[in-house]
């Protein structure tokens, strides 16, 4: 097959327009399945953490066969702190459809997805998505992509975009808002005659540009990426050329081509021809930006840049009272093997040692991006503490700058006061209000970085759960100055054991607590949280003295409020600088960076002495 043969795409959008819905669709219609096998829905979101949060994590490819053509997709994640794994798919693919939620229009990861992809010369084809939805405005949204085009200054070739509007969960499309309805091969006829064949040489030496890491558990680590030269099967002796200028080239040979179809990978007698996306394995260690060559002194390909990332966590081993009961990674080496692991699949993270043994930094594109990391690792059986996010400063002609994004806002009217109380006290600038028919209001602001740490769960109180919001990095600007986020201080345990219903009924009335009877807790631990500014220490092992009258049967349960159990992302968010997060396997807990009370009180009065020493 010739490259004019094969097309190259990668599905963009904001979070939740239906990507992942729009490929399971085309994948039907292809007849890559049996008509009468069972295919779970969104297929490509194959991580556990992508079924259970909804939304696509990794960026993941498969191919769609139809008409002598094959059709290589790229299902991109669609939420601003995975945008890395948007970023580096852009030297894979010929072209993207931009999915856009007919009613919703064009949102913050839209602009960055769609930006990327024009920097790069792809050209679009748009779907406006959720046509069956009867609120939906068509007409409205498509001015709104066209102005986003000129806003991101497309090319006239761009801006000439083919618009299809449609359903991808009821699988139907059409050329126009009214149009009769199609089936989905309308739109695969779409993409063979609006985007360009890969512009790749069949004849020539082997070249490929690595755009993404894959790991079978037969042969190891898979490269995967865009043949642009030559072409590669199984027993070929290639060349991983080096990461920096003088960097020898490594030999390997191939000990497997995979071609991505359907859900899965085939493999069996494969061979990877130019223009088409494939994976091949048989390398000890390989990087996403690397070239695989035929030849050792071939030149290496250019690779796009990537954003880097505006945040920074520490972890570190978890050393309190309860540490090594759950887990069974727990040592700083086995923690330090695993992040840098994953710094090699994602360039969007980076991991750096600290001058403090058993703790590293990692830095990422968001909390969010992080917490998924930490998710996973305590999957697999580690134990980790964590701290709060802290934005990444600069120096800037020798001011201090930190990281701002541009947020967008959308809440009903009796959520808008106090939407903008909080915005107002996380140092936002408002740029832009519209109010729309429904009664709702869209604020777009210019909010620090760190403001908007903890942001989502204080809309979500503030609106009921109705506002909703998207946000992406605009600059670096200068320091906004000192902000707090929480307006509350905590109960924090002073005793080792387990939580006693007679000491959990008198602590209830001083604060809202994290744990209830019979949970273990210790020394330094956050069980609660108190409405003033200050730390509150408690005890929540405390029994009731017994007497000939009353006896431990007659300990009150019935009247104990239910404990707040925060999620993962929402403890990170939620602890203050002096404070950590324990995650594993089994649990999730809040403890002081310092257990100890006693060493608490010293560093308080040191930091309190060289205050007024300094002033």
């Amino acid at each position: 097959m010739s490259p004019s043969n094969i097309r190259n795409i990668a599905i963009i959008a904001h979070v939740d327009h239906g990507k992942t819905t729009l490929v399971d669709t085309l994948l039907r219609a292809s007849g890559n399945f049996r008509e009468n096998q069972q295919i779970a829905e969104r297929a490509m979101d194959s991580m556990d953490l992508e079924k259970e949060k909804g939304i696509t994590i990794k960026a993941k490819n498969t191919s769609v066969h139809w008409n002598d053509h094959i059709i290589n997709i790229v299902d991109t994640p669609g939420h601003a702190d995975f945008g890395g794994e948007v970023e580096r798919v852009m030297k894979m693919v010929d072209g993207v459809m931009l999915v856009v939620d007919a009613y919703e229009g064009p949102q913050a990861q839209t602009r960055f997805v769609l930006k990327k992809a024009l920097q790069q010369g792809l050209t679009p084809i748009v779907l406006l998505n959720k046509m069956d939805r009867p609120t939906v405005e068509p007409e409205r949204v498509k001015d709104q992509v066209l102005e986003l085009f000129l806003e991101l200054e497309a090319t006239e070739e761009q801006f000439e975009a083919v618009f299809v509007y449609g359903s991808a969960r009821n699988g139907w499309v059409s050329a126009t808002p009214d149009g009769e309805h199609q089936e989905m091969e309308f739109l695969l006829k779409n993409i063979v005659d609006h985007i360009k064949p890969p512009k790749a040489e069949p004849e020539g030496c082997f070249e490929m540009l690595v755009s993404n890491i894959d790991w079978d558990s037969f042969v190891g680590r898979v490269a995967i990426g865009k043949v642009t030269r030559g072409s590669v099967k199984l027993g070929d002796r290639v060349f991983l050329l080096g990461k920096t200028e003088g960097e020898a080239a490594k030999p390997v040979k191939v000990t497997k081509v995979f071609q991505y179809t359907g859900t899965g990978s085939s493999s069996d007698s494969a061979v990877g021809i130019a223009g088409d996306i494939v994976g091949i394995s048989g390398f000890e260690d390989v990087d996403i930006g690397q070239t695989v060559a035929g030849a050792a002194d071939a030149p290496a390909l250019p690779f796009v840049a990537i954003d880097p990332p505006t945040i920074v966590m520490q972890f570190s081993v978890n050393d309190g009272p309860l540490g090594g009961r759950e887990g069974k990674h727990v040592t700083s080496r086995q923690i330090r093997d695993r992040l840098f692991k994953e710094a090699k699949m994602n360039v969007s993270i980076s991991i750096e040692d600290t001058d403090k043994a058993g703790i590293f930094n990692v830095a990422a594109r968001g909390a969010m991006q992080i917490a998924v990391l930490v998710e996973q690792m305590r999957r697999e059986g580690f134990e980790v503490v964590v701290s709060r996010p802290m934005v990444i400063t600069k120096r800037i002609n020798g001011d201090l700058c930190e990281p701002y994004e541009t947020l967008y806002c959308e809440v009903p009217a009796d959520a808008l006061g106090g939407t903008m109380k909080s915005l107002a006290e996380r140092k936002a600038r408002i740029d832009d209000m519209k109010s729309h028919a429904n009664g709702g209001t869209t604020i777009v602001a210019t909010v620090p970085t760190r403001g908007l740490i903890g942001f989502e769960f204080d809309l979500m109180t503030i609106s009921s759960g109705h506002g909703i919001h998207s946000h992406l990095f605009k600059e670096y600007a200068p320091h906004a100055g000192p902000m707090s986020t929480r307006s509350t201080g905590t109960l924090v345990s002073t005793e080792d054991g387990e939580a006693t219903p007679y000491a959990i009924d008198t602590i209830q009335v001083r604060g809202k607590l994290f744990v209830g009877p019979g949970d273990l807790v210790y020394d330094g631990m956050i069980i609660g949280e108190n409405p003033r500014m200050d730390d509150l220490p408690v005890n929540p092992c405390r029994s009731k003295a017994l007497t000939n009258f009353r006896t431990t049967g007659a300990d009150k349960t019935t009247g104990l409020t239910p404990p707040i159990r925060f999620s993962l992302e929402r403890a990170i968010e939620y602890i203050a600088p002096d404070e950590l997060v324990e995650c594993t396997p089994k649990n999730i807990r809040l403890r002081k960076r310092t257990l100890s009370q006693s060493e608490r009180q010293r560093e308080k009065k040191k930091l309190e002495a060289e205050f007024e020493s300094a002033s």
